[in-house]
């Protein structure tokens, strides 16, 4: 396998070392690989830990029901920017999160997806509050 193969499978790890199960997610024309956080564990641990996230690379958390879910970036060392998406996929709120930090970042209304980002892309691809995400689980 290729170095650029394995740094690529390396950024789906999560800090247990398993493989991470992703899916394509689109975001109007943006592509991005999604790992998916659709348990309470693997919510819990999100990005906690990772050092490196490629541009294209993301985790969106899934919820059980729609609802004012919270993020904090206590053990994550990355800075990251996150979309909150109602039930229809339709973004709702964007945040940017800084490292290290427990400052909650919540939605201005009832949301059933999260998407984490590295910092600054969504504003780079010209994503904003209202955009359709696309490829979401039920």
């Amino acid at each position: 396998m290729r170095y650029s193969a394995l740094l690529a499978l390396a950024a789906l790890l999560p800090a247990g070392g398993a493989i991470a199960e992703t899916l394509p997610l689109r975001v109007g024309p943006h592509a991005f690989h999604s790992e998916v956080a659709a348990t309470p564990a693997r919510r819990a641990q999100g990005l906690m830990g990772r050092t490196h996230l490629a541009a294209d690379a993301a985790m969106l958390f899934v919820f059980d029901a729609p609802g004012r879910h919270c993020f904090w970036m206590r053990d994550t060392p990355l800075p990251l920017s996150i979309a909150f998406a109602d039930a229809r996929g339709r973004i709702v709120t964007l945040a940017d999160m800084q490292p290290h930090s427990d400052a909650l970042h919540c939605p201005d209304t009832d949301a059933r997806y999260a998407l984490e980002v590295p910092q600054g892309e969504f504003r780079r691809r010209g994503i904003a509050a209202g955009a359709q995400m696309d490829g979401l689980p039920q």
